[in-house]
């Protein structure tokens, strides 16, 4: 039975360095849409999905949302990309075929943990089918730090790039609809208005 134990033991610490290695990889994959918009050292995965944790950290008390959750949501929304990478809209892949590849890779990370495994698939899905209004949320996130990042992108780069990112803001008008990231949203664009009128 020790004997038993042990080679289970020990396959569990063989997946979990596995997985390990594997979410490891996301601290150095840069983000697509700025490696093709010639970005000079542009953000990591693992970056992105940080800054869109503490974000859950703006949510009010009283909008009785899950903060937790959101954090979760936003740990786990782009896990697959360890395994496909960032797929853009201009990596000429069909949403379809984004999707199914996604849900492959979700199944191959999740078979390596051993506890928690269903609950991480459950994320996954919850903010993939937009099921709930955490994952509703989340996504608001996930298009705002893009543009947050956007916004510093153009600033490091100094006057005359101003306004060089305008399609990653273009790409999320009239798709926030929470108030205070409406507000947020509303204040940086005054801001990069105001760089780019100078």
């Amino acid at each position: 039975m020790d004997t038993i134990d042990q080679l289970t033991s020990d396959s569990i610490s063989k997946k979990s360095i596995e997985f390990l290695e594997l979410i490891g990889q996301l601290k150095h994959l840069k983000r697509k849409g700025w490696v093709l918009a010639n970005v000079e050292n542009p953000e990591s995965i693992a970056s992105h999905m940080y800054r869109m944790a503490l974000m859950s950290f703006l949510i009010e008390p009283s909008s009785n949302l899950n903060r937790t959750k959101c954090i979760e949501l936003a740990l786990i929304h782009d896990l697959a990309e360890c395994i496909v990478g960032d797929i853009t809209p201009y990596c000429g892949i069909s949403p379809e075929d984004k999707r199914q590849r996604e849900e492959d890779a979700m199944k191959y990370i999740v078979d390596l943990i051993p506890t928690n495994s269903e609950y991480i698939q459950q994320l996954f899905y919850e903010y993939e089918n937009q099921e709930t209004a955490e994952a509703r949320l989340v996504k608001e996130f996930d298009r705002l730090d893009m543009i947050v990042q956007a916004f510093e992108y153009e600033k490091k780069e100094g006057s005359n790039n101003y306004g060089r990112l305008e399609k990653f803001f273009t790409s999320t008008k009239g798709k926030f609809s929470t108030p205070f990231i409406k507000n947020i949203v509303e204040e940086l664009n005054f801001r990069r208005n105001s760089n780019i009128n100078k």
